[in-house]
């Protein structure tokens, strides 16, 4: 990979896999035949990628780079900040796991046959030595515990909120949804009913914080987009909004996301 490093004069034009070094900056280069302007982004991991109009010279990159240097190196240091923090989990006998805020010990029964699922005994999740000998099959197993518990507590969670906030009440699936804790999906029609979408790591957290999720996609319900109107009405139903999101922002990066080690 081609790591550039150019002045004024410089006539190299950039390539789609480049790194163009500036200022201190090294920035991953992306090239697209269709833009038509130079564009910043910064990743999650507080990557750097450098948007490039096809055919455009290096030092055209770099002075544009310059002139962006304060709002880069701003975001690059709130990115670190955000970073996640998930850790890897291991499937041995007390390892760690939290449901709603609480923390439960793992016990491994050995001779307990594999039925696929996980069971909570006096305050400790047990899986079978099976599952544990084939991570995949205990990964697999500590997810859909997270999913059937939790479609189970917010089944009773959503009437009361949908109520104060004076909104319709969709239904409810717990998911997959990547990095994001929660979705609403308004209805295709009239006849229908929206569907909200909890992802399953939300169920590590606090109950609060769960709660802050539910009312935040509840007001999608009303409001489709995040604007004035969303925040006031979420905050009529929950004053403290902004510090749960807070919160959820700085606990949520240290919650597990599925990773074994």
């Amino acid at each position: 990979m081609t790591v550039l490093t150019v002045d004024s004069a410089s006539p190299v034009v950039l390539a789609e896999g480049d790194r163009l070094a500036v200022d201190g900056l090294v920035l991953a280069v992306r090239v697209s035949p269709r833009r038509k302007r130079f564009a910043l982004t910064v990743e999650l991991d507080a990557e750097v990628t450098l948007h490039v109009p096809q055919g455009r010279p290096a030092a055209d990159a770099a002075d544009f780079v310059r002139a962006h240097r304060s709002w880069l190196v701003g975001k690059q240091a709130l990115r670190e900040r955000t970073r996640p923090l998930n850790p890897a989990k291991r499937l041995v006998e007390g390892e760690v796991f939290r449901y709603l805020g609480r923390t439960y010990r793992l016990t491994v029964e050995a001779d307990r046959p594999d039925d696929g699922t996980v069971r909570l005994v006096a305050g400790r999740l047990v899986l079978s030595g099976a599952q544990v000998a084939e991570p995949a099959r205990g990964r697999a197993a500590l997810i859909a515990w997270y999913h059937r518990v939790g479609r189970d507590w917010a089944g009773g969670r959503i009437q009361p909120w949908a109520a104060r906030m004076g909104v319709a009440e969709p239904m409810v699936d717990v998911s997959d949804l990547g990095g994001r804790w929660g979705s609403y999906l308004p209805p295709k029609d009239a006849e229908s009913i929206g569907r909200m979408s909890l992802g399953w790591p939300l169920f590590q957290l606090p109950m609060h914080l769960v709660d802050y999720v539910i009312a935040h996609e509840l007001a999608h319900v009303r409001v489709s987009g995040h604007g004035t109107e969303f925040w006031r009405l979420l905050g009529r139903a929950l004053p403290e909004y902004e510090e749960r999101r807070t919160e959820l922002d700085e606990l949520g990066r240290r919650m597990w996301m599925g990773d074994i080690a």
